[in-house]
């Protein structure tokens, strides 16, 4: 193992019920109706992708730039006095870089994993951090892993992933990483990806000792 590449939305922070709130209170705002699938579908978009999902499937009356924005916006609000950080996350990253390189690849636009890496004091022990919106598409596909081992210098074969939604185990699987699943609690991953997983954990504080030496 080689590199140990983290996401960061319901790994290293508790903003998956977040976005879900910001998201639907500006669809329903702006004209649109929220489906029962819609929550699950946007887990891993990039910005585009989702915005584009508020505007042509759920029916928001603003173009997907407009809609980026308002949301956008809102998280960052809500980040201002600080991400939620889950509890021993930032020392479970600390962790892992005393041993292996480490990266983050997350669905968040880049303003939003900075505001992490700042608040945790992370920029020197996080050398790579990749946003979807920077590489051809979200997850499940696996542009956001396959860039951030790139700029590790290291093959993605080498590398472990942390996810713990559906698509993102989907898009690490598919970027040929051994995979440390985290399941969220709120938005349980399908069971026959999580059967997928190298191994499985309950809590971001066993990550380490699970990872090994």
């Amino acid at each position: 193992m080689d590199a140990v590449i983290f996401d960061l939305d319901g790994v290293l922070v508790d903003s998956e019920r977040t976005w879900d709130e910001v998201r639907r209170a500006v669809v329903a705002e702006h004209g649109g109706t929220w489906l029962p699938e819609a929550t699950r579908a946007q887990q891993g978009m990039s910005t585009p992708e989702w915005a584009s999902y508020l505007v042509d499937s759920l029916g928001a009356r603003l173009t997907p730039e407009e809609i980026a924005r308002v949301v956008v916006e809102e998280m960052a609000k809500r980040y201002a006095s600080g991400p939620p950080v889950i509890n021993g996350a930032a020392d479970a990253v600390r962790a892992v870089a005393a041993r292996r390189p480490v990266a983050i690849a997350s669905s968040s636009p880049p303003v939003l994993i900075r505001a992490f890496v700042d608040a945790c004091d992370l920029a020197e022990l996080v050398p790579v951090a990749v946003s979807s919106e920077e590489v051809g598409a979200g997850k499940p596909a696996p542009d956001v892993y396959l860039r951030a081992a790139s700029l590790l210098g290291v093959a993605p074969e080498t590398c472990a992933a942390v996810e713990d939604t559906t698509n993102g185990l989907r898009s690490a699987l598919a970027a040929g990483m051994a995979v440390y699943a985290v399941p969220n609690p709120h938005f349980p991953p399908d069971p026959a990806v999580l059967a997928k997983a190298t191994a499985v954990v309950t809590d971001i504080r066993d990550l380490p000792a699970t990872l090994g030496g």
